[in-house]
């Protein structure tokens, strides 16, 4: 079976809200699914505002509307998009 390399732009709500925590729940969440979080990293927006750019292994057969939904739906998540998907073999 094939996985795929996902890169993930995830935008919070505002400035208050912690990137930490988006982190801890969406690494459970992603790994529960059988998916592989390998990192983060904070992309600064404007004015304070991160984003944060998720970097993930994911199961080819699984769809990446799961990907998008696991993300969107944790709590002070604006907004989610995949800015990367590449597969990868071996």
């Amino acid at each position: 079976m094939a996985t795929a390399a996902i890169k993930i732009k995830i935008m919070p709500e505002g400035l208050d809200i912690d990137l930490n925590k988006i982190k801890e729940e969406a690494t459970k969440k992603i790994t529960a699914e059988g998916g592989v979080l390998s990192s983060y990293v904070e992309e600064p927006i404007a004015f304070g505002l991160k984003a944060l750019i998720a970097t993930l292994a994911w199961p080819e057969a699984k769809s990446t509307d799961l990907v998008e939904q696991i993300f969107s739906e944790l709590p002070g998540v604006s907004s989610v998009s995949i800015i990367d998907y590449r597969r990868a073999l071996g």
